[in-house]
């Protein structure tokens, strides 16, 4: 098989071309760099509300070890996406909850990826936009179950 044509190398390639895409697009928009899966991890946070989530529910969340995710918070704090606050039901545990800049960041990233698909969706129809998300979906959901898999841990997020 044509190595360009294989099809774990045409997901990985898109995946990584419109990563750094949106990338630009937030550098562009004036927000910081974002690390490999930090991304990822502050729309864990995001979903988790307003009550927030632990860094060992992020790590959880996210599939990778407590000292993981604790280095991806500290990231987050330091640019501005996320503050600790006291947890109001453990006084020695802190929460996770975005900040404006963080939801600015998130709205930001939204407005591209809306963005992204409607381009997408110019240039090959929405039908087949559509088709490429169900087969997507469809991915997702064939992966084995976490405690099946071999290492025993979530692939890690690129974003």
């Amino acid at each position: 098989m044509d190595h360009d044509r294989d099809f774990g190398v045409l997901v990985g390639r898109a995946f990584q071309r419109m990563v750094a895409e949106l990338h630009a697009h937030l550098a562009e928009a004036g927000f910081a760099e974002l690390g490999q899966s930090l991304g990822f991890a502050i729309k864990e946070v995001a979903a988790a509300g307003a009550d927030g989530l632990t860094t060992a529910g992020l790590a959880a969340r996210m599939g990778v070890t407590h000292q993981g995710a604790a280095k991806a918070v500290d990231e987050m704090v330091a640019a501005g996406y996320v503050r600790r606050v006291p947890d109001p039901r453990d006084g020695r545990s802190k929460r996770l909850v975005l900040t404006d800049h963080g939801r600015a960041l998130l709205t930001a990233g939204h407005a591209f990826h809306q963005d992204y698909e409607r381009r997408l969706a110019d240039r090959v129809g929405p039908e087949r936009v559509a088709a490429a998300r169900e087969v997507l979906a469809a991915m997702r959901d064939m992966a084995a179950p976490l405690e099946e898999s071999a290492t025993g841990r979530a692939p890690r997020p690129l974003i």
